[in-house]
């Protein structure tokens, strides 16, 4: 075989995990399973697609050995394929925001109000939750913070946190946190709680950068 050939077709196989992240439905698809195992239709309503587009992007992933699946009865369990797929995409999240101004601007132009100013950072919501010196709350859905939260996290779904604000102690800063850098429920809680006269932050990133960094985690 001459070098041309293996080039082609190893370089082939490497375009197959390519091709199959080249969609924002299907990273949107990742990025929830980063959150834990889900099924096609809990999938198909997080992401607004129907049940049978969903399904044709799970399997663009699946056949790129990305995602796989368990059967549950007459339903089927995807969840991502291993650590490096979500390693993979953290990294290509990351190049996109260094490489690409336009990232940003999304990102302010959907900011939400009332959460505006620095988010305290994983090292020091770390230290600040081992000395009990703030309450973390988890904005995700319960089936996500069931399969694993950060360490003395408390779930309360964002939606729920108007309902709830009477748990909460008001001796000490509140902390939110959700799917990762770019979900809006930690900064979205982070308003209902100012709007409340809690002092409340958010953390940077969420759940993924957490769970890789290999802090303190519990399921």
């Amino acid at each position: 075989m001459d070098r041309g050939t293996y080039r082609d077709r190893l370089y082939g196989e490497f375009a197959r995990v390519g091709s199959a992240l080249a969609s924002e439905k299907r990273l949107a698809l990742i990025d929830l399973l980063a959150q834990g195992p889900r099924h096609v239709e809990a999938l198909a309503s997080e992401t607004g697609a129907t049940v049978a587009n969903a399904s044709q992007h799970l399997q663009v992933l699946r056949q790129a050995r990305l995602v796989e699946t368990e059967r549950e009865g007459t339903k089927v369990l995807y969840r991502l394929a291993d650590r490096r797929v979500l390693d993979l995409w953290l990294a290509l999240r990351s190049v996109a925001e260094t490489r690409l101004a336009e990232v940003g601007q999304v990102a302010r132009e959907f900011a939400v109000e009332g959460s505006e100013g620095p988010k305290r950072t994983r090292d020091e919501i770390e230290e600040l939750v081992s000395r009990g010196e703030v309450y973390l709350i988890d904005t995700r859905p319960l089936v996500e913070y069931e399969n694993g939260h950060v360490s003395e996290a408390v779930s309360i779904p964002v939606e729920e946190l108007p309902n709830r604000l009477d748990e909460l102690p008001r001796d000490k800063p509140i902390v939110t946190y959700c799917r990762g850098a770019y979900c809006l429920m930690a900064d979205q809680a982070v308003a209902i709680l100012r709007q409340n006269d809690f002092d409340a932050h958010s953390v940077e990133g969420g759940w993924p950068e957490w769970l890789t960094e290999g802090r303190p985690v519990s399921a």
